[in-house]
């Protein structure tokens, strides 16, 4: 086969696959920071604002943070803060790396490679926050020794962390944190990773693999049968056969094959199917049924960029998980990565937050990159260019985009009330994050202004139906509906 009828072949194989949907596949003040006030220290009483007694959580998505929270005194900020330091327990997703440039870059990234200074922590906990999720994309963007040092860093700030470890073991098991109203464990993982990011076993005669808790899923791709015989004609012609694992039994007609690492089958309609790995799948679920066992509260979190039919709805292989997770113990599973709300589910009477979106998106204000990011811009270290100049030509001067999206820069705090543990309560409080505001003053949250707020809430309700969850709009927040949401999915 000749390099031009292959390349030709590959273009028409992206074309394709494009067109069947791969790109569902596709983120009150007044103690400085430095002083990092011990969690009860920080406590608001009349923070909660959902009533009295049970067990709340304050719920965030995805943190990629790079600037001082405590500097800020915008009122709707204050109130959100006191909002985080209200509940018994504060949870985010910590898509940042914490060090002084001691290790090199990867050579794979998770997209833009994350970095902040490592005095950055303290800023969480000022905010309220007791836990965070550490597996994601970026938990590789500076190798093993950037993952290790964002944990000695995470820790000298107090917070407990989940989803990295120096094997497989250790990344996957659950940390908890103690509070006088009862104890909370976390289990971090993620289904979007460069694969070296991946932490692996050992069986003894080599060292274990430092690196993330994943969550690999399988993808078929269903195509009727004129699209599967042209593929695999283009495929023939191209001289790569009918394709890797292709199955026909005499004059049956074949119906399935894998060419370029990607299973298709003939089907009535063209769709895309995925499914959990059933090894993770069902070392995570050990691991959440141990530590429901170990725990009052478990949290379970995945970093998941990957969609269904549109990017506001999950994939397929994720509400298996999230369903799989609820079954074996877990009070609540939520979903960061894709930086954008999705739909809320009640699954067996426990909250299922299928997106969280953003809390703070401060992924324009790193510091430094590395050629790796400049290069395929067309930008040279002999043209003075930096991270500037990079932000600019990657949004077209904020024209294309994260920075021109506007459902990036809106979220909301989910916070949960248990009584015992039965969820009694469920509000979702609206945020937004500066959509259009200069590049140094947009990332940080603060509480939706009241049109705002509604608007939120209505995608929400949107991005809910499905599950058949009710959620009313009641004094600037969004109250779901819980004995009226459907539990038997």
């Amino acid at each position: 086969m000749t390099s031009k009828l292959r390349a030709g072949l590959a273009l028409a194989f992206a074309a394709f696959v494009g067109l069947h949907a791969l790109s569902a596949a596709t983120g009150s003040a007044g103690q400085a920071a430095g002083q990092a006030p011990a969690r009860a220290a920080a406590r608001q009483p009349a923070a909660a604002k959902s009533g009295e007694g049970g067990f709340t959580m304050a719920l965030t998505g995805d943190s990629l943070i790079t600037m001082k929270l405590s500097v800020h005194t915008e009122p709707a900020f204050l109130e959100m803060i006191d909002l985080i330091r209200g509940a018994d327990a504060a949870f985010t997703n910590f898509e940042m790396l914490l060090h002084d440039y001691e290790p090199f870059p990867s050579t794979q990234s998770g997209g833009t490679y994350m970095r902040a200074d490592p005095s950055i922590a303290k800023e969480l906990v000022w905010a309220g926050f007791d836990m965070v999720a550490r597996a994601n994309n970026h938990t590789g963007d500076y190798g093993v020794e950037g993952a290790r040092l964002t944990t000695k860093h995470v820790a000298a700030a107090g917070l407990v962390q989940a989803g990295v470890g120096e094997s497989l073991r250790e990344a996957r098991e659950a940390k908890y944190l103690d509070t006088d109203k009862g104890r909370v464990a976390l289990v971090s993982l993620a289904s979007t990773f460069p694969d070296p990011s991946r932490a692996g076993v050992s069986w003894g005669d080599t060292r274990a693999r430092p690196g993330l808790n994943p969550l690999r899923f399988t993808t078929t791709y269903v195509v009727t049968r004129p699209h599967f015989d042209n593929l695999r004609s283009a495929a023939a012609a191209a001289g790569v056969g009918g394709g890797r694992g292709a199955r026909g039994n005499g004059d049956r007609p074949l119906n399935e094959m894998t060419i370029f690492d990607r299973h298709f089958v003939v089907g009535d309609k063209q769709e895309t199917r995925t499914e959990p790995l059933k090894e993770d799948l069902e070392g995570i679920a050990a691991v959440v049924r141990n530590a429901s066992k170990q725990a009052d509260y478990t949290i379970v979190n995945s970093h998941t960029h990957e969609g269904g039919a549109d990017r506001y709805q999950p994939p397929q292989f994720f509400v298996v998980f999230a369903h799989a997770m609820i079954d074996a113990g877990a009070d609540v599973v939520t979903a960061s990565g894709p930086h954008v709300l999705r739909g809320v589910e009640i699954y067996k009477g426990k909250p299922i937050l299928h997106g969280l979106g953003n809390f703070i998106f401060e992924n324009e204000t790193l510091l430094r990159q590395p050629p790796e990011n400049y290069e395929p811009l067309g930008m040279t270290l002999e043209s003075g260019a930096g991270v500037g100049d990079f932000n600019d030509k990657r949004s077209n001067n904020d024209t294309i985009g994260f920075p021109a999206d506007e459902r990036i820069w809106e979220s909301v705090i989910a916070v949960p009330r248990f009584s015992g543990k039965q969820l009694s309560e469920l509000k979702l409080y609206p945020i937004t994050l500066g959509y259009k505001k200069p590049r140094a003053q947009r990332g940080w949250p603060r509480l939706a202004a009241p049109e705002r707020a509604k608007k939120i809430i209505d995608d929400v309700v949107t991005f809910s139906a499905p599950y058949g969850t009710a959620i009313d709009f009641k004094d600037g927040a969004g109250v779901v509906r819980i004995g009226n949401a459907r539990s038997d999915q």
